[in-house]
């Protein structure tokens, strides 16, 4: 089975020379990746899991015989890879990998062939920067694993792109090698953390004049340029736009409707993430499917073990393209689920049936009763009083409350208002809790360019001592 895609002729000259030799000068095999992928798609998920099974065993091997870290392990564990894989629940057995071990082992995770590392870092969203390094594999994988993606939406390299994003690693790169590459790719960059009035009204004028195909960035920050737009009166759903890719934060029922209804095109959802790779991606007919050939996840309790399909948990991944500096069992910090049917659209890749969001994107009660922090974005998310807001539990004794006003408010009103949210807040976290509310004038993002309705500082799934 395939998809035929209606290429412009400049979309086809970058698609099938331009990129693919960009790739090959770069030594990536992510054409032939690429390929191989859009084949396997349709594989039934037995066949799938003997790939996973076959690769997972020459990335443990791997492993045991040059990464030193591994090799120390699996000789302490009395874990020989070359005879003890039998089956993907050998992983079982081995230990969790989290940021904390990769910071104090990163040097000794490298495998001693290993050449060529590119030294990445995520944005530190959940506290302090994570530093690895990846390889020439991993990064054919993980653009392949993107461009299939992509392609299942009818659009692919080459057409017209504009990128909302924020990290410092993308806008600190644009020096003249990759404003050439952007130019011949058709992709304008817009700063996800530059947000004001003024900047904003560029950035329609930008998209605009560019008539991109398709849009990818932070849902935040779509959702947030769709609402200046429809403020303004301006209509964004005239420029041929098919699809908005978004990822890197939880997607919001209401971003996905203020982005659908402002440039009159689909939200396509995507999960993952510079260390764990990229996960799983939302096709047409909604499935968000997990880049199965690349990586298995697992969904786990508190206490580590398996949880049933359809069962929320922390979602653990391993990456069998890093081969390089090996992602074995990472824990992610997200909580999501497994789901227990296939897709409408025929492949057989498995599905991530829910993505619930970061651990720190939940709350805990006084009596220890964990909730998602919508349970609290919920209350704020009505008022109309209310334009912006973020939602930091600091403890189980106090939470704060950041609240931008749509406009200006009496002390009396804002009183009234203020006594709402905590009244709000005091019944789903306990009658004891401080809730502090404060008026500011803008909430900034943080340093990538994302934006976090709610941080807790509290452990979920850790019970009130």
């Amino acid at each position: 089975m395939s998809t035929r895609y209606r290429f412009t002729p400049y979309t086809a000259l970058v698609t099938n020379l331009l990129f693919p030799l960009h790739e090959r000068v770069k030594q990536h095999s992510s054409v032939a990746v690429r390929k191989g992928l859009e084949e396997s798609q349709y594989w039934p998920e037995e066949q799938l899991r003997a790939l996973q099974l076959e690769r997972l065993r020459s990335l443990l091997v791997r492993a045991g015989d040059s990464v030193p870290y591994f090799r120390d392990l699996f000789k302490k564990m009395d874990f020989d890879p070359h005879r003890d894989v039998h089956g993907l629940d050998v992983l079982e057995r081995l230990p969790l990998m989290d940021k904390a071990l990769i910071r104090t082992h990163a040097e000794r995770l490298k495998a001693a062939d290993a050449a060529g590392l590119a030294r990445f870092n995520t944005g530190g969203s959940s506290g302090e920067p994570l530093v690895f390094y990846i390889g020439k594999e991993r990064i054919s994988h993980d653009v392949a694993a993107k461009w299939r993606a992509t392609r299942w939406w009818d659009v692919d390299i080459g057409d017209p792109e504009i990128v909302v994003w924020g990290s410092p690693i993308e806008l600190k790169a644009q020096d003249r090698v990759r404003a050439l590459r952007d130019l011949v790719l058709r992709t304008h960059l817009l700063p996800a953390f530059e947000m004001s009035a003024d900047k904003l009204d560029a950035f329609v004028e930008r998209i605009r004049a560019h008539r991109p195909r398709m849009l990818f960035g932070y849902p935040s920050a779509l959702s947030h340029i769709a609402r200046h737009a429809r403020d303004k009166g301006q209509r964004m759903d005239d420029l041929g736009i098919r699809v908005a890719f978004v990822t890197s934060e939880r997607l919001y029922e209401e971003q996905r409707a203020q982005i659908t209804e402002t440039f009159g095109c689909p939200v396509a959802n995507g999960y993952g993430g510079r260390d764990a790779g990229f996960i799983a991606h939302q096709c047409p007919q909604g499935g968000m499917h997990i880049t199965a050939e690349d990586i298995i996840v697992e969904i786990l309790d508190p206490a580590g073990q398996p949880v049933p399909r359809g069962q929320p948990g922390e979602i653990v991944v391993t990456h069998l393209a890093t081969g390089d500096f090996p992602f074995i069992r990472y824990r992610t910090g997200d909580i999501g689920v497994l789901g227990t049917q296939g897709c409408s659209c025929g492949r057989g890749l498995p599905l991530l049936q829910e993505i619930q969001g970061r651990s720190t994107d939940f709350v805990v009660a006084q009596d220890g009763t964990v909730m998602h922090g919508l349970a609290l974005v919920y209350i704020l998310r009505d008022l109309p009083q209310v334009a912006a807001f973020r939602i930091s539990q600091e403890s189980l004794e106090l939470t704060r409350v950041q609240i931008v006003l749509a406009e200006p408010l009496e002390e009396a009103a804002f009183a009234a208002l203020r006594g709402h949210v905590e009244r709000g807040f005091r019944a789903r976290l306990g009658a004891g809790v401080a809730v502090e509310v404060e008026r500011v004038a803008q909430i900034a993002p943080e340093q990538s360019g994302k934006f976090r309705y709610v941080v807790s500082k509290v452990a979920a799934g850790r019970a009130a001592a």
